[in-house]
């Protein structure tokens, strides 16, 4: 049987990117499935999820279930892996206190499976201090962080704060299931 992935896509300009990684995934021979942020379809549409995975996505903690379950502990209980690709600063703080007011978030909180979470944000967002005292809260408790990487930001500035290479993202949520 093949490992599940809920790939959690956040708010970002990275938001993009997550669609490789789903694609890589499932060449991995990973059953892939999507939740998304609504800040998240500002950038990326789940339609686009839907056509890679040929599944639903939720963006809301209260969409229409055709089978009548609730979603977020649903698809929580069915994944191998959690992967939130990109992780905004947004949603690393929710992660880091426990707030659970969107799907992304209300699935995490009710997910027992490893985490892996990819940083992606502008630099100074990535080096405040509260950022970095929310990634090492959630590193803490064993999630796996990949990233982020070095390269050109939306702003334009090359700095650390782009999202990590899919490869490296692939080798983390393989090693992971492995």
């Amino acid at each position: 049987m093949a490992k599940h992935a809920l790939v959690a896509v956040t708010g970002g300009i990275a938001a993009y990117k997550a669609a490789e990684v789903v694609s890589q995934l499932q060449k991995s021979g990973v059953d892939v499935s999507v939740i998304m942020t609504k800040n998240a379809c500002e950038f990326v549409t789940p339609l686009t999820f839907e056509a890679l995975t040929g599944k639903k996505v939720y963006t809301d903690t209260f969409d229409y279930s055709s089978d009548a379950t609730i979603k977020h502990i649903t698809l929580a209980k069915e994944a191998d892996v959690f992967v939130v690709v990109p992780a905004t600063a947004n949603v690393i703080a929710k992660m880091a206190h426990g707030i659970a007011d969107d799907m992304v978030t209300s699935t995490f909180l009710a997910a027992t499976c490893p985490v892996v979470v990819c940083p992606a944000m502008h630099a100074n967002m990535f080096a405040n201090a509260a950022t970095q005292a929310n990634i090492k809260t959630i590193e803490g408790r064993g999630m796996v962080i990949v990233g982020p990487g070095e390269g050109r930001l939306a702003s334009g500035e090359v700095a650390r704060g782009t999202l990590a290479p899919v490869e490296e993202i692939i080798e983390a949520v393989l090693s992971v299931l492995a």
